[in-house]
């Protein structure tokens, strides 16, 4: 074990404390985006992973932090893992802390979906991603074939109880017979493993991470990534399921999937199949210390990813008809009020109104969604039934507007919601998983000028 305990400290998300901490003071800000046993604590344990960090903390200012829900950082109230929007926002919560504008995202497995998402929202916060044996989603779809598919309830069950039954067993630790195959000879390793896991979540957390992590898709915003990405994958790895037969997603494929749909990204391939680290790590380290800092960040444009929300009340005119203009406009005030405190409430951002709605985005999808059914609520004591769209897509930045296909796809769907309702695109519900919001099919759907057909979805209150 190693003697040097990380010097810890704490940032403020939202009233969560997130445990992080700083070592080097390099020109380059890396950001290490936890996993699932890669806690502050968990480099402590194993010297391959300390000398790692050792190594980065070489060149770079290396920012390390505990996901909400492990570690040193507060719990989560119901256990599992946070969403990603969540863990976006604990990390911002981080380099805002420690003065970090612009930083390098390094993610391996589960933290990798995460480091793509935050890329995608926030570009000029970005300057590089560094992912490592990692996915964009789990499991097969029709635009994402190189899966397996998702297992059935039953099978995703004994997967997370079998995870339960081995997290942090000293002597079959979860995982321990695949993750790092050049280091299976080493007597000392299965505790090595063991411990990390130990120190990183509860019995009870591993296991409900895993739905959370299966449900997880990024595929559809990796377009929208503009900061140089290096993908690192072993080179005897070209299977996209893991040897133990539990859905790994670090294979080859994935991979490659990664350096295929984001625009300015490489693949490094390293010797061996370690998922973790094991005897090639100084390899990762040169490779990703040579790609730092041998490449200038591009420019960041003025796309970004969005979430924006319409709303609209229903029946307008009859209403209008029904009141009169002078009380209908008393009516319309009233409303306006009402809805900027629900987007304050939930941090929105009105980007205009449309007489009979507003126009806004959020940070992420989940706020989004709530806010809507806040503004539903609100406007129903007035007599008024609102109905909402929500969706999640690249827009253009126009000074304090906003512009782009996502803004008209986003005012379609709201148009086509009911009384009441609040109606999102399919990339709404891949982009909360975890949060407790539930979703209804509302089947296939053609929006007027836009390519193709949607998949709608309600989001349940």
């Amino acid at each position: 074990m190693n003697d040097e305990f990380p010097e810890v400290r704490y940032a403020d998300a939202d009233g969560a404390w997130i445990a992080y901490c700083v070592r080097g003071g390099g020109p380059i800000d890396v950001v290490r985006l936890p996993g699932l046993w890669s806690t502050i604590l968990a480099s402590t344990v194993d010297p391959v992973l300390h000398a790692h960090y050792e190594h980065l903390a070489r060149f770079a200012r290396l920012i390390r932090l505990d996901r909400r829900g492990q570690g040193m950082s507060d719990p989560l109230v119901a256990g599992g893992a946070p969403p990603l929007e969540q863990q976006v926002h604990d990390i911002l919560a981080v380099m805002d802390t420690v003065g970090s504008h612009r930083a390098v995202l390094y993610a391996s497995s589960q933290g990798g979906p995460v480091a793509v998402l935050f890329a995608a929202m926030y570009p000029d916060r970005v300057s590089a991603l560094v992912l490592h044996n990692t996915w964009a989603r789990w499991s097969a779809a029709s635009d994402y074939p190189i899966a397996p598919p998702m297992p059935s309830e039953d099978d995703l069950h004994q997967q997370a109880l079998d995870r339960a039954r081995h997290w942090g067993d000293l002597e079959e630790p979860w995982s321990g017979e695949f993750v790092a195959l050049s280091r299976l000879n080493d007597p000392s390793f299965r505790q090595v493993l063991a411990k990390m896991q130990q120190m990183s979540s509860s019995r009870r957390v591993a296991a409900e991470e895993l739905p959370v992590s299966l449900q997880a898709d990024v595929h559809a915003v990796l377009g929208l990534v503009q900061a140089p990405t290096l993908v690192l994958c072993g080179a005897d790895d070209e299977q996209p399921v893991a040897p133990s037969g539990l859905l790994g997603g670090l294979g080859f494929a994935y991979s490659q999937y990664l350096v295929e749909h984001i625009a300015n990204a490489q693949l490094a391939r390293f010797p061996g199949a370690d998922i973790y680290f094991g005897v090639h790590t100084p390899e990762i380290g040169a490779t990703i210390e040579e790609f730092l800092t041998g490449v200038k960040p591009g420019p960041v444009t003025d796309r970004i990813l969005a979430t924006v929300l319409f709303t609209d009340i229903v029946a307008s005119t009859e209403q209008l008809a029904e009141v009169g203009d002078q009380q209908w406009r008393s009516r319309l005030d009233q409303l306006d009020t009402m809805a900027r405190m629900q987007l304050d409430r939930f941090r929105g951002r009105e980007v205009s109104t449309t007489g009979d709605g507003v126009f806004a985005t959020f940070d992420g999808p989940a706020r989004a969604v709530r806010c809507a059914h806040a503004v539903i609520e609100a406007a129903r004591s007035l007599g008024v039934e609102i109905r909402a769209g929500v969706h999640v897509g690249e827009c253009e930045r126009r000074g304090d507007d906003l512009a782009g296909i996502a803004v008209h796809i986003g005012a379609r769907v709201c148009a086509l919601a009911g009384p009441g309702e609040v109606l999102a695109t399919s990339i709404v519900r891949d982009l909360v998983a975890g949060s407790g919001i539930e979703f209804a099919d509302r089947g296939r759907h053609t929006l007027k000028g836009v390519p193709g057909e949607w998949t709608l979805l309600t989001a349940e209150a």
